[in-house]
């Protein structure tokens, strides 16, 4: 039975982001995909996020950068309206807090956007013993790295620990350290899983 959780934030303890992208898109008058499009066409949308997520960029230059290849004229306050519509997902954040008053060591790792605010869910310490938040660590999923340092802050080997996350590439970098990665595609079908690797009670 696996010892130790890990987990995304935007999207797994927060509502969908694709969708709150979709509603900015919709808010803009741009295709509803045009902000997915950009990310899933690994051109130079997905490179300026990747730098934005390893602190190499800051918000702003992000946002002044990534709006014209959006067609978005307006490019500040870019981020905050991008995830405007995202809110907690209050039965995965009871989750983890649960699997953390287990004496599970829980932890976060987040390709963060720059000032990602982690307390607009819960206050982080509650929930976690350990961040790993790209923008500090120069690192970000799906590289290696990021995944056996979160083991290591824990104190546990990979191969202990269950990673959640809500994007396929980033669960298999997770199975390539040798961590057990759920695809979450929701609290219902993500907490009996959990239930099942960690013997917890979630619900």
């Amino acid at each position: 039975m696996s010892r130790a959780l890990i987990v995304d934030f935007g999207g797994v303890l927060t509502t969908n982001v694709f969708e709150s992208f979709r509603a900015f898109c919709e808010a803009e008058g741009l295709d509803p995909d045009a902000v997915k499009r950009l990310f899933r066409e690994r051109g130079e949308g997905l490179d300026l996020l990747r730098q934005l997520e390893r602190g190499e960029l800051t918000v702003d230059e992000f946002s002044e950068r990534f709006g014209p290849l959006l067609g978005v004229e307006r490019t500040d306050g870019l981020v905050e309206r991008l995830f405007a519509g995202i809110v907690a997902d209050e039965a995965m954040v009871d989750a983890v807090r649960r699997v953390k008053a287990s004496g599970r060591p829980t932890g976060l790792i987040s390709n963060s956007w720059g000032g990602t605010s982690y307390d607009r869910v819960a206050n982080p310490g509650e929930l976690f013993d350990v961040m790993v938040v790209s923008g500090e660590v120069g690192l970000n999923k799906p590289e290696p790295e990021i995944y056996h340092l979160a083991a290591e802050r824990l104190g546990v080997a990979p191969e202990e620990c269950v990673f959640v996350d809500d994007l396929r590439e980033n669960c298999e970098g997770a199975e390539a350290v040798g961590m057990t990665a759920i695809l979450h595609r929701g609290a219902d079908r993500t907490l009996p899983e959990l239930e099942r690797l960690l013997g917890v009670d979630l619900r």
